[in-house]
């Protein structure tokens, strides 16, 4: 089988395989089938995979180490060890697929370094002009590939690993937005509102910016995502609400609207 997510029509079914596989895995180990093991392992790997790549692709954009230094090879062969050596840590199968989060999430924070976060910036986001946004975007794509696209570690043969396609409805999900969300719209393609929330993230504070992700890309549980993060879910929550927040008043602040 490729170990490719578009065999899954969407992370909801992927998360099925995952738990499916869990009581598999236990039972290869049980035989001390290792190759199995793995060959399993492997194919429950891509959206992992994918998360894997964005911390690292942020890390290196940041400046926290060069392009060549680690790749998300790294962290998956460790990541191997961590299933096969602890796989029995995991009391039943609907946990397995956020203790995969938790030790990836684990596994990532001894290799990055303290982000320095840009407190003028969050302080004063609500005070940027157009022009203002408009050069800042200009910089941050300037800083990719030449054609506004983040620099990426590895190419994936399937496109379908990358979802970080940021939509208005990851900022504004309430129901007394949606006229906020058609008269932003009006002013905004899809490329601009997914360039816009990318640049916003990449300056809002480390633990604002993952929270978002695994909430709005990953699709995970607030409650997941504090056991991931070794957070409470209160925490959680304000981190998931301030997120938004910027992210609203920038948009409102960048684009006209009347």
């Amino acid at each position: 089988m490729k170990t490719n997510v578009s065999y899954y029509q969407n992370i909801k079914e992927f998360r099925l395989f995952v738990t499916q596989s869990y009581s598999q895995l236990i039972q290869l180990k049980k035989e001390g089938n290792q190759a199995s093991f793995n060959d399993l392992v492997l194919k429950i790997m891509p959206q992992i995979r994918q998360y894997i790549n964005t911390q690292l692709n942020i890390a290196i954009r940041k400046g926290h180490f060069s392009k060549n230094k680690f790749k998300a090879d790294d962290i998956i062969d460790q990541l191997f060890i961590e299933i096969y050596d602890h796989i029995e840590d995991v009391k039943q199968a609907d946990d397995f697929y956020v203790w995969l989060f938790k030790k990836t999430n684990d596994l990532l924070e001894d290799i990055t370094v303290e982000e320095e976060f840009d407190e003028f910036f969050f302080k004063n986001i609500d005070d940027y002009t157009r022009p203002e946004w408009d050069a800042m975007q200009e910089k941050y794509s300037s800083d990719a590939d030449g054609d506004g696209h983040l620099l990426m570690i590895e190419e994936f043969e399937d496109r379908s690993y990358n979802h970080n396609d940021y939509t208005l409805n990851h900022v504004f999900i309430e129901n007394d937005e949606k006229d906020l969300i058609k008269k932003i719209d009006k002013d905004l393609s899809d490329e601009d509102v997914k360039h816009h929330i990318e640049l916003v993230l990449h300056n809002l504070p480390v633990n604002m910016r993952k929270v978002f992700e695994l909430a709005n890309i990953q699709h995970l549980e607030l409650e997941e995502i504090a056991q991931i993060r070794h957070q409470t879910l209160e925490e959680v929550k304000q981190l998931l609400n301030d997120a938004k927040k910027a992210l609203q008043v920038s948009l409102f602040n960048r684009y006209s609207v009347n």
